[in-house]
């Protein structure tokens, strides 16, 4: 087996999909000490900070469609360095199919990331540094 072409730092985040964000942010953030850093509306999102790390919460009820019973949309973990080709071409030799590549919010800032699949159909995040500036 190939070593992949970049090292694993930390969990970036977790994205878990609540159906009372009122009773989810009472817990995250009044039980367990989490912090509010942003909200994004337009996805009923709420990230919370938890440490170096991110716990997103998203409001299933502004998600038509969604309600497929599963609490976690996906986890994201951070990779350096982060180069793409490499990235794809590691990722193919193992049969496993990529996502494009976006710039997308995460625990260190707005930087680049990519979705797969595990082989149990779980949604994986690999996300790069943040963009400098």
């Amino acid at each position: 087996m190939t070593s992949p072409p970049f090292k694993l730092a930390q969990i970036d985040h977790v994205v878990l999909r609540v159906n009372d964000m009122q009773r989810a942010l009472a817990f995250y953030c009044g039980v367990l000490g989490c912090t509010e850093e942003r909200r994004v509306m337009q996805f009923g999102l709420v990230q919370l900070r938890a440490g170096a790390s991110l716990i997103d919460l998203i409001d299933v009820s502004q998600q038509p469609g969604k309600r497929d019973g599963r609490n976690m949309d996906h986890f994201a973990l951070t990779i350096t360095p982060f180069k793409e080709a490499a990235i794809r071409a590691h990722l193919a030799s193992h049969g496993v199919e990529t996502g494009k590549i976006e710039q997308r919010y995460g625990a260190m800032g707005v930087g680049p990331s990519i979705y797969i699949h595990d082989p149990d159909g779980n949604q994986v995040e690999l996300k790069g540094p943040p963009l400098p500036g």
